[in-house]
């Protein structure tokens, strides 16, 4: 899965990761593609859509997809500016009327992607979005905690593909919906085209590849080829641990195998530290997550809930060499149903950056989960949690998928 030479950097929050993608796309001289759950023009998200705007102008293809559930409400304002622009954005599966009812809108846009010029991909966890604003929570006192990596090298070529070949299924889709077959059947012709051919359709620059960088591969969730990839890598991870495995991620519920997995590392002596969500943020995902938390603190993996702000983090470092940053998180959303992208890097100096980063959090923003008192948590608070995870388990059963 691995390749070698690659420039991995780690961005920590919009304010890390605005800069360099802003930097990058006013760089930019032939082609700039973006993904993204949110995108949302308050405060300093606005500097990412002017930077696509600016580069739009000057020539350069500008292709933008965002989410129709993330980005419920897009900016009208600036979809007339990217419009006149000459960008080429779409909404993907907007939600209409009944929303999240229907259960074929569960499959979301949820990878957050970025190539420029062939030459440099962005790839995490972070939306278009400041860091210190939240569409259903307004103002936050603190930052919310979330990465994302800026990489050269090989990777940039399957980010790209994966990109291209997205956008032209939405293509093909919306070409069907006014009855133009024929269109469509081209669409589908581009979109199927292998990596490579599809790399080669823009006059792209190769990406720079030291052949002594890091290793590292793009892991891709999807419903058609790549439905287990994301969680496959985890499960591989995590069994062959023999040091240490620190966790953080957003929505936790994983399933039963990387349950299993954290288990039974804790029971042979690995250190296995969980980072969770220590703020109430939607209810199923809050208290359906607690739910796993009895059999894990049994087995002597350790929980630290992240209390400042958001966590909004999906990352991981096992035995100080082998990391991820990426969109997925450990639950049945991101596993069973959405798009989503994750880089995952074999190189020690990347991995000890981040576990320092998360260390740093644990120990100075985070409450450690005591076994004790969660066992004695209140009659309510269990009660929640079981609705939350019940519920969970009948909306999955509902859409055909076991966990």
């Amino acid at each position: 899965m691995f390749a070698p030479g690659h420039q991995v950097d780690l961005l920590q929050g919009s304010q890390e990761f605005f800069p360099a993608l802003v930097q990058a796309i006013d760089r930019s001289v032939l082609e700039v593609r973006l993904e993204t759950y949110i995108f949302n023009v308050e405060a300093s998200g606005e500097h990412v859509a002017q930077a696509l705007e600016r580069a739009a102008q000057r020539g350069v293809k500008v292709f933008v997809v965002m989410d129709g559930a993330g980005t419920d409400r897009w900016s009208q304002t600036w979809a007339s500016r990217f419009t006149a622009a000459g960008v080429a954005w779409r909404i993907f599966s907007p939600l209409g009327g009944f929303g999240l009812l229907i259960p074929r809108r569960w499959r979301r846009l949820h990878r957050k992607l970025c190539v420029v010029d062939g030459r440099v991909a962005f790839c995490g966890g972070i939306n278009v979005l400041d860091d210190f604003y939240d569409p259903n929570h307004g103002s936050l006192t603190a930052p919310r905690f979330d990465f994302a990596v800026r990489v050269t090298g090989p990777l940039v070529e399957s980010a790209h593909a994966a990109l291209v070949q997205f956008w032209w299924r939405l293509q093909a889709t919306r070409i069907v919906r006014r009855g133009d077959l024929a269109a469509a059947w081209q669409a589908l012709h581009e979109a199927n085209k292998s990596d490579p051919d599809a790399f080669t359709g823009a006059e792209l620059m190769p990406a720079d590849g030291n052949p002594v960088g890091a290793r590292a591969a793009l892991v891709l969730r999807d419903n058609l080829r790549h439905r287990t990839r994301i969680e496959r890598a985890y499960r591989q991870a995590i069994g062959e641990a023999k040091n240490g495995i620190i966790i953080a991620n957003a929505y936790f519920l994983p399933g039963r195998k990387i349950s299993q997995g954290l288990i039974h590392a804790a029971q042979r002596g690995v250190q296995v530290r969980l980072l969770l969500q220590g703020r109430y943020e939607y209810f199923m995902q809050y208290h359906a997550a607690r739910m796993v938390y009895g059999k894990l603190l049994a087995a002597g993996v350790e929980i630290i809930e992240y209390q400042p702000s958001f966590l909004h983090a999906k990352v991981a470092v096992i035995d100080g060499h082998w990391a991820t940053v990426g969109s997925s998180n450990l639950d049945p959303l991101s596993l069973l149903l959405a798009r989503e992208a994750n880089v995952v890097v074999d190189d020690a100096a990347f991995a000890q950056n981040l576990q320092a980063r998360l260390e740093h959090a644990m120990q100075v923003d985070g409450t450690r989960v005591n076994p004790a008192d969660y066992a004695s948590r209140p009659l309510v608070q269990r009660l929640l949690d079981r609705v939350a995870y019940v519920v969970m388990r009948v909306l999955l059963f509902i859409h055909g998928k076991r966990y």
